[in-house]
């Protein structure tokens, strides 16, 4: 644990935790309202430069450096290219699925990051609980699968498949993170910043590979949903959650991600009039099972 960190979580870090896991939620629905008036690689592009703007000046006013140098660059280089293709798909697929089922694809990331750490991180096998938290996301998922129907948009699935690929590679920027960390002098700063800034390359090569030409109209609504991306999530709430990382356990946070998708659900059946098929929720109910099982911290034998 690092220095200045604390074993429990305050009422005041929950508070801030349900706050992030609440913009979070809210994200995938801004993303289907800015991809009316903004081809989405474009806005994902446009994000991670804004946000990294944000960054290096919030940085800057608190005397802090930003910049990753020497035999550190290219660690930050391989963060942001992950993360790069990490938001590709996440904007990506958002055009042919609906916001509630992406939202819950998305936070299977936890799912990942267990089974990938079983073969990367030598202090976090898996278990019992963490094997039955696999099993009950991946019956969640047959479930939200099973759930389509007439409502859901033309080749739907493959949106879906796009979040789930999308929900791997946050997975694979999670674990690399964790290793660079335990190992080289990299604050939460320069961590962010570098998933910002290096993920500008991956995504405009996708806006000009996929979206060149696509007509942009910049409507209030699509607007002020392109802000809520820059500023409130890519910024403000990654700021928040990369503080919190450096001053909690990552393994009691982890647990909390579960009200994501539940709110993203319910935002965009409340927003956007989604589908909010019983099937939907059976499926929701089994991914946030198992995505607490995935991270429930282990009882420590006195």
């Amino acid at each position: 644990m690092s220095k200045g960190s604390t074993r429990h979580i305050p009422l005041s870090g929950a508070a801030l935790l349900v706050l992030i896991c609440l913009i979070w939620g809210g994200n995938m629905v801004s993303i289907k309202f800015s991809n009316k008036g903004i081809p989405p690689m474009l806005a994902a592009t446009l994000r991670s430069a804004v946000a990294a703007l944000c960054l290096w000046s919030f940085a800057a006013a608190r005397g802090r450096s930003v910049w990753l140098k020497g035999a550190d660059l290219r660690h930050g280089v391989v963060i942001g290219v992950l993360f790069g293709l990490d938001f590709l798909f996440l904007y990506w697929g958002t055009s042919y699925t609906v916001a509630s089922r992406a939202i819950i694809f998305l936070y299977t990331h936890p799912f990942w990051v267990a089974l990938g750490a079983h073969f990367v991180l030598n202090d976090d096998r898996l278990n019992m609980s963490k094997m039955a938290g696999l099993l009950l996301a991946f019956a969640g998922m047959v479930f939200v699968f099973r759930s389509g129907g007439g409502q859901l948009p033309e080749g739907y699935w493959i949106g879906d498949l796009m979040e789930i690929a999308a929900a791997a590679f946050w997975g694979a920027t999670t674990l690399y993170i964790k290793r660079v960390a335990a190992v080289r002098p990299i604050d939460h700063y320069q961590t962010l910043f570098s998933q910002l800034l290096y993920s500008i390359p991956v995504l405009a090569a996708g806006w000009l590979a996929f979206e060149l030409g696509t007509p942009i109209r910049l409507a209030p609504g699509v607007l002020a949903a392109f802000g809520y991306q820059c500023l409130i999530v890519a910024f403000f709430s990654y700021v928040l959650w990369f503080w919190m990382i450096h001053t909690y356990p990552v393994s009691r946070l982890a647990a909390f991600t579960f009200l994501a998708p539940m709110f993203g659900v319910v935002l965009g059946g409340l927003l956007q009039g989604d589908p909010l098929t019983a099937g939907l929720w059976v499926g929701l109910g089994c991914v946030a099972g198992g995505i607490y099982l995935v991270n429930r911290p282990q009882r420590v034998s006195a």
